[in-house]
């Protein structure tokens, strides 16, 4: 049950993200086609944006067990 509520959680984050910062909600158009190229585009952009969040996280986590490795070897 906890495992389902956290997904469901990180889902709304995702949402919400996906409306706040990427524009999902603002689409004005009337097709479609139109929708379906403005929520692909959004996705994308969350798509990129993850990644570079992720990729960003990474090098500070390496960089800090580098820097403790360093520090704890001068000891």
């Amino acid at each position: 049950l906890a495992a389902t509520i956290k997904a469901r959680w990180i889902c709304e984050q995702a949402h919400q993200q996906l409306k706040e910062e990427l524009g999902l909600d603002h689409f004005e158009g009337r097709s479609w086609k139109g929708l379906h190229r403005h929520a692909l585009m959004t996705m994308i952009a969350y798509a990129f944006l993850q990644h570079r969040r992720l990729a960003h996280a990474a090098r500070k986590k390496k960089n800090q067990r580098a820097s403790a490795s360093t520090n704890h070897a001068r000891s």
